[in-house]
């Protein structure tokens, strides 16, 4: 039987749960009051930096509550754990309507080429302080979460430039990016995800959470919401999940490289296949820098894995001679868009594996967040999250 290697110390689950340790231990009693701060790239001690490990579940959002709420109580620490959960919430959003996200695809290949964004994404707006997280976010990959929201914000509203595409910049440029999280802030902002109501970054917020550091003129502080045609409405999924192999032959993504709790289900397959899509097979294209951050996690992830293997080219030959295989289940997403395209083209048989936490969640992401957040306590006590008494 294959076996789980021993974890180098140096591993980047290491490195990610080290993060935490130190931001649980020292830093998250602030988080409240200070999360809402961009010091800039040198000073993010009042964030956890923890975004680029959970978007691809080096480690998952559960285990970073359940580290949590070992050493607090709820009360303390509400926040931070809210905010854990909106990635939770932003996953079961969108599996409930998956056409947001295939829509989103569409518009961003339709959508005619704009020169105010080509100005954008080269840093060359008439806005400073804009022009500055242009090449903070390719410089480092990263931008502050308020910042996110201001970046946006003056995009949408100010640059006056379509949504979809400053999503597409972010998607491709930050490590952090993911199908849900990403596109649903946009459309958050936008005033798209909750009808009428947007966020409209303004001079003195800026100025205030920047520390003085930046300043912002000529904002378009009073524009009214985006509208769009189409309503959304729940869609039933048709998915067969199961949390059990049926298979010797396993295939997995980027986004889910948590493997703490399926040391047993990996062991049990002959062959497990960690397939890292290229642009050739993107629908959305990542920048190089990107792509080589995923590709290090995964290399990582298959150093702790000895019947894994790194798939960079999916014409490998090996896949002509499956029938069937499990599927760690990718989210709606582009790994899912290219594995339903793959399988079909293949009649390769697939059974999807769930977590039964992302399944029990998904039921409270039918609606708006304010319900999801009345039942955290809920989801706590019934997943076992370990909370502190």
């Amino acid at each position: 039987m294959n076996q789980i290697t021993n974890m180098n110390q140096k591993s980047i689950y290491n490195i990610a749960n080290q993060k935490l340790q130190s931001f649980v231990n020292n830093d998250i009693i602030d988080y409240e009051r200070q999360r809402n701060y961009d010091f800039g790239v040198k000073n993010r001690k009042n964030v956890s930096n923890l975004s680029k490990y959970v978007s691809h579940r080096i480690i998952s959002e559960y285990e970073i509550i359940s580290c949590v709420l070992k050493k607090y109580k709820l009360r303390q620490v509400e926040k931070y754990i809210q905010e854990v959960f909106w990635r939770i919430y932003w996953k079961g959003w969108l599996e409930n309507r998956p056409r947001v996200w295939s829509d989103f695809v569409n518009d961003c290949s339709n959508i005619n080429h704009h020169i105010g964004v080509e100005e954008a994404i080269l840093g060359k707006t008439k806005i400073n302080c804009f022009n500055e997280w242009v090449h903070e976010i390719k410089e480092y990959n990263y931008l502050h979460n308020h910042t996110r929201m201001w970046f946006a914000s003056v995009w949408i509203f100010t640059l006056n430039l379509p949504w979809q595409l400053g999503a597409k910049f972010f998607y491709e440029n930050l490590f952090d990016g993911d199908a849900a999280s990403n596109t649903l802030s946009w459309r958050w902002v936008a005033g798209l995800q909750t009808r009428g109501k947007n966020y409209l970054a303004k001079s003195w917020n800026i100025q205030k959470f920047t520390n003085n550091r930046l300043s912002a003129k000529n904002l378009n502080e009073s524009a009214l919401p985006l509208d769009e045609f189409t309503e959304y409405k729940l869609e039933e999924n048709t998915t067969n999940f199961n949390q059990s192999n049926k298979s010797t032959d396993l295939i997995i993504f980027e986004n889910d490289l948590f493997f703490r709790d399926r040391m047993k289900l990996f062991e049990s397959y002959k062959n497990i296949y960690l397939v890292l899509l290229n642009n050739k097979f993107r629908k959305l294209p990542i920048s190089i820098k990107v792509y080589d951050f995923k590709k290090s996690l995964c290399e990582d992830f298959c150093s702790q894995i000895s019947n894994c293997q790194l798939i960079e080219n999916i014409e490998n030959p090996i896949f002509d001679e499956l029938e069937e295989c499990d599927v760690i289940y990718p989210f709606v997403g582009e790994n899912l868009d290219f594995i339903r395209e793959f399988s079909k083209k293949k009649s390769l048989k697939i059974n999807y594996i769930d977590r039964k936490e992302d399944n029990y969640c998904k039921q409270f992401s039918k609606k708006g967040f304010f319900n999801f957040k009345n039942n955290i306590i809920k989801i706590i006590d019934h997943l076992g999250l370990n909370i502190s008494k």
